[in-house]
């Protein structure tokens, strides 16, 4: 039963680390919800191209047509259909996403990952994904839009915060001890 699913909720500005969580939480057994894939399908939907720009006005189109939690919502029957007990749902940016997912999820937990912006711009620019920004102004951009739609408050509200600012193996390495402080919590 979907109720009976631990469900962890994963915030983090671009380039701080989210998809080495994400990689740790399967390696743990998490299924993988991508609340980026939703906005991403939405843009190739309306044929745009897939930037920053692009990725950018839809999120915030969405949001404004159909309410603050409509990518939460829209990723609710995914989580419920998910293989197995735990899943790892990546990129909550509002309160309100997380409230729905709260509401329909006992077991839910919000875990944050944090770096300095410097250290997210030199990962994004080298990372090069089409969504990355290629210069610091876009860069900067991108955050603000990210910050506007309520990113700040769910890193702030997160029950668990992990700071990146090491290597990937000393990223993994937090990871792992929080997701067991978090199935012991959850999972008795």
């Amino acid at each position: 039963m979907s109720a009976d699913k631990l469900v962890v909720g994963l915030a983090g500005m671009p380039g701080s680390g989210k998809s080495v969580v994400v990689e740790t939480a399967m390696e743990a057994g998490y299924a993988v919800v991508v609340m980026g894939d939703v906005v991403r399908n939405e843009t190739r939907k309306r044929e745009l191209e897939l930037n920053p720009e692009n990725i950018g006005r839809v999120m915030l189109d969405l949001r404004a047509v159909e309410g603050a939690s409509v990518i939460a919502d829209r990723c609710v029957l995914e989580i419920e259909h998910a293989p197995g007990a735990k899943v790892i749902v990546d990129g909550l940016r509002s309160l309100s996403e997380a409230d729905v997912f709260r509401a329909r999820f006992p077991r839910f937990i919000l875990v944050a990952v944090h770096s300095s912006p410097e250290t997210r711009f030199s990962r994004l620019y080298r990372r090069r994904r089409s969504d990355d920004p290629d210069g610091w102004e876009v860069f900067h951009e991108r955050d603000m839009r990210e910050l506007s739609v309520g990113l700040g408050s769910v890193i702030a509200m997160a029950e668990y915060l992990v700071v990146n600012e090491n290597s990937r193996d000393d990223l993994k390495a937090k990871v792992r001890d929080v997701l067991r402080r978090i199935e012991a919590r959850w999972m008795k």
